[in-house]
């Protein structure tokens, strides 16, 4: 009887472990410093990056310079990720303040009502993803699973996790201290895969303290696949003669 009873404790145990394997919904904040609706938008997109079961990643786009002001973390590449969603979402530019909700679906940050359903459709329409597992701090592995035609791409997105205060001292946001949370600072194109075994040298990061996200996405501007953050390092003990101080 009581190993009856183990083995029903067991049957009990296993969707809650398939539960909390689920991966992360991911959302991507299209926005600039110079963007005078984006300020409005990023008190949303901060209450995201602390939602359980998201993650929320903010790519500076540097297209609204000409504004008067240079956003302080744009880079190139991340307006060109932007610009690859515009065919599979039927768009005809990009925008800001946009959310990309796991590469499938998009909505105006200052939309809300309309964010919040896409998000539950999102968590609905999760599918078995591949395993994503980090092997030290330079390789990443992929395990097997389903794949669209074509094959999908492996990328690894870094980002701060620290909230950043900028001062914009021009342009439309003029004089406005804007917190930005989850701000990514690099994302490279780790190679195909094709719905077998695969594992990835991955680069060392070009600053420290940065959080570590691998995405599997269906290329350009497809939908992502999986997804899986990397464990933060543990912090390093303190001696007993530092923690004295």
């Amino acid at each position: 009887m009581i190993r009856a009873l183990l083995a029903s404790l067991c049957l009990l145990a296993v969707p809650a472990v398939a539960a909390a394997a689920k991966p992360p919904v991911v959302v991507e904040f299209y926005t600039a410093q110079g963007c005078a609706a984006c300020a409005q938008a990023n008190a949303f997109v901060n209450e995201l990056a602390d939602r359980p079961g998201v993650v929320a990643l903010t790519f500076a786009v540097d297209y609204w310079d000409y504004l008067g002001w240079e956003d302080t973390f744009a880079l190139p590449e991340f307006a060109e990720r932007q610009k690859a969603y515009l065919t599979p979402l039927s768009l005809r530019e990009p925008y800001t303040p946009q959310l990309v909700i796991d590469g499938a679906s998009e909505a105006s940050a200052v939309e809300p009502d309309k964010v919040e359903a896409l998000l539950e459709a999102a968590v609905r329409a999760q599918r078995p993803a591949p395993d994503i597992q980090f092997i030290g701090p330079r390789r990443v592995d992929v395990g097997s699973g389903p794949v669209p035609r074509g094959g999908a791409e492996v990328w690894l997105v870094r980002y701060d996790p620290k909230p950043q205060e900028v001062v914009v001292r021009r342009g439309e946001n003029r004089g406005q201290t804007l917190e930005q949370r989850n701000v990514v600072r690099e994302i490279v194109r780790l190679g195909r895969w094709r719905g077998r075994p695969t594992a990835y040298a991955a680069p060392e990061a070009k600053e420290d303290g940065l959080q570590t996200l691998l995405i599997v996405q269906a290329p350009e501007g497809g939908r992502i696949l999986a997804a899986k953050p990397q464990a933060a390092a543990p912090a390093k003990p303190q001696s007993a003669q530092t923690a004295a101080r």
